[in-house]
């Protein structure tokens, strides 16, 4: 208790000085400063800066705080990912509506897989574990539908097994629910910044 009262004492005195230096103007003739009268005597006026003093974090805290700036990164990177899958399954669906013929409907499916394969095959093999987790997430959020779904409505119920077997082999599980309210409650809290445009997202 007594270094924290010392610090204090030290960061008043330095904040004394550089108010005093800030208040005072030195001439030929002397020194002129601001004063005041109090009970009949004439003292210097100094106007302190304000100073906010601030306890250490405990190492909990800094590991929590570590561990936030982690999921905020882990976010940041996924996000527009999630986003760019909702776009493209309204599209899909979109466009499905207009086609006839299971054969054709498979083709088209097919065909906008490959492109999207062809675009961002490589940046999301860039995607650490939990980020990926993350963005499994993430677009059950923004579409409504987990990943186990979309692929066992778009591509049938073996490709949903085959991929979630893949899955679970890296930890992660297509069938995982976004829950705002609880367990990711810090995501959202993250992604409301993002939305609000306090946090910007840029794609690597």
């Amino acid at each position: 208790m007594r270094m924290k009262q010392l610090f204090i004492i030290h960061i008043a005195l330095l904040c004394f000085c550089i108010g005093k230096s800030h208040a005072q103007e030195v001439t030929e003739h002397g020194t002129i400063t601001f004063g005041t009268v109090y009970n009949g005597d004439t003292i210097p006026l100094i106007v302190l800066p304000t100073v906010h003093i601030v306890e250490a974090m405990s190492a909990e805290g800094l590991e929590n705080y570590k561990k936030y700036l982690k999921l905020k990164r882990d976010v940041l990177r996924a996000y527009p990912y999630a986003k760019l899958a909702g776009l493209k399954l309204r599209f899909i669906n979109d466009s499905l509506q207009h086609i006839s013929g299971e054969r054709n409907r498979k083709k088209f499916i097919k065909e906008t897989e490959k492109d999207l394969k062809r675009q961002f095959e490589s940046d999301l093999k860039n995607l650490s574990i939990s980020q990926g987790r993350i963005l499994i997430k993430l677009i059950d959020r923004e579409t409504g539908n987990t990943s186990y779904e979309l692929v066992k409505d778009l591509r049938g119920g073996f490709q949903a097994f085959m991929w979630q077997s893949l899955a679970r082999l890296f930890g992660s599980n297509l069938k995982d629910q976004y829950d705002a309210q609880n367990e990711d409650q810090l995501i959202e809290s993250i992604i409301l910044q993002i939305e609000r445009g306090e946090l910007s997202v840029t794609q690597k």
